[in-house]
């Protein structure tokens, strides 16, 4: 549905092109990941969708949580040197970009579904 879809691969090769700003952790202590700042923005906007759309079926909701896991997985896995360090305010600004451009693809989803 989503992660098989071409713009999911777009958005990885997107993804790919600014591992850059991956490449280096913040020298601030924090309290926060990489990791607890995607799966935060990850379920925030899942939560989002499923109250943009109250009458989703049950079983539609639950294929929608499955492909959000697989993003997390995706990420985690892409982000495999930098997902238990401290994310940068630039690291964070482009994750919010990135996972507000995947939630498009779930809403794109959900409309082909409905139609």
């Amino acid at each position: 549905m989503v992660v098989e879809s071409e713009g999911y691969h777009a958005l990885i090769e997107y993804f790919t092109e600014h591992l850059s700003l991956f490449e280096r952790a913040s020298k601030d202590s924090c309290s926060e990941t990489v990791e607890d700042v995607v799966t935060d923005m990850i379920a925030t906007n899942l939560m989002a969708v499923f109250s943009q759309n109250p009458d989703l079926e049950a079983d539609f909701r639950f294929k929608l949580m499955q492909e959000a896991d697989r993003v997390v997985e995706d990420l985690s896995e892409v982000l495999a040197g930098a997902w238990r360090c401290c994310p940068t305010n630039e690291q964070i600004a482009f994750l919010e970009d990135y996972i507000g451009l995947v939630k498009n693809l779930f809403d794109s989803a959900i409309s082909l579904q409905e139609g």
